[in-house]
């Protein structure tokens, strides 16, 4: 059975790396004769570092979709049509818009200095911020602030894209249309029905629509409907994780 994880919030907590703990226990599934997948909204350069190098030649699905890899290699990336990069773009100045935008690679960040989301991007910098104009192809944007995020969300409606709201941070994560975690998987050959997923987010909807078994981490209202199980988050939460994965693989073998 393959089995596939979203990581923040879902295997790994307040920006730091998969631990130790939750680590072997994936290993232990690749030994037992399963698949591990790695699902992520984060892009594939910012994915790899909280993973152990190990692991850096699993299967892994980043920008919620947008950049696949497999082997250690992109081998797959979706980009925004020109058309539809223009509207955004147009969108960006209107509402005078900070963001943080991907390549396939390279990124554009012009939000705030002390935002959250910088201690997740990039820490090993391995990447350039070029200005937006040298950025090409284009697969992911986070819109981190506006003048008027309501009306912004309105607008982004009206165009193909896909856009999830991060409630927390306020962020708007948007994506080319047709892009999510479950066409992703697709890109890897994985077939409906035929894995296990855990996630925690709205984002994570789509495999688990798709999936044999679903586990939500939390508690996320959009998310909750698609989910047959839920581990509530408390101090030992890894404790949790690590048990229903052993549970499972022994259920699903």
């Amino acid at each position: 059975m393959k089995f596939v994880f979203d990581l923040d919030g879902t295997i790994c907590f307040k920006g730091q790396p998969v631990s130790e703990r939750i680590l072997k226990s994936l290993e232990k599934l690749e030994t037992q004769g399963h698949q591990v997948i790695f699902a992520s909204a984060r892009p594939i350069r910012d994915l790899l570092p909280v993973l152990d190098k190990r692991f850096h030649t699993y299967p892994m699905i980043g920008g919620n979709g947008a950049i696949v890899a497999n082997h250690g290699e992109i081998i797959s990336t979706v980009h925004f049509d020109t058309k539809t990069l223009l509207k955004i773009k147009r969108l960006i100045e209107l509402y005078e818009v900070t963001y943080l935008i991907d390549s396939s690679w390279d990124y554009a960040y012009t939000g705030p200095a002390d935002h959250p989301i910088l201690h997740n991007l990039d820490p090993q910098k391995l990447a350039i911020n070029r200005p937006l104009t040298e950025l090409n192809p284009i697969v992911k944007i986070l819109m981190l602030t506006s003048k008027n995020i309501g009306l912004l969300e309105q607008d982004l409606a009206k165009l193909d894209v896909v856009v999830n709201v991060h409630g927390n941070e306020g962020v708007l994560d948007i994506s080319p249309k047709g892009i999510n975690k479950w066409s992703g998987l697709q890109q890897l050959g994985v077939i409906e029905g035929e894995y296990i997923a855990f996630g925690n987010d709205a984002n994570d909807v789509s495999m688990f629509q798709h999936a044999k078994h679903s586990v939500m981490i939390g508690d996320h209202s959009k998310l909750k409907p698609f989910a047959e199980e839920q581990l509530p988050i408390h101090d030992d939460i890894e404790k949790d994780i690590t048990e229903k994965v052993e549970e499972l693989a022994r259920f699903f073998h």
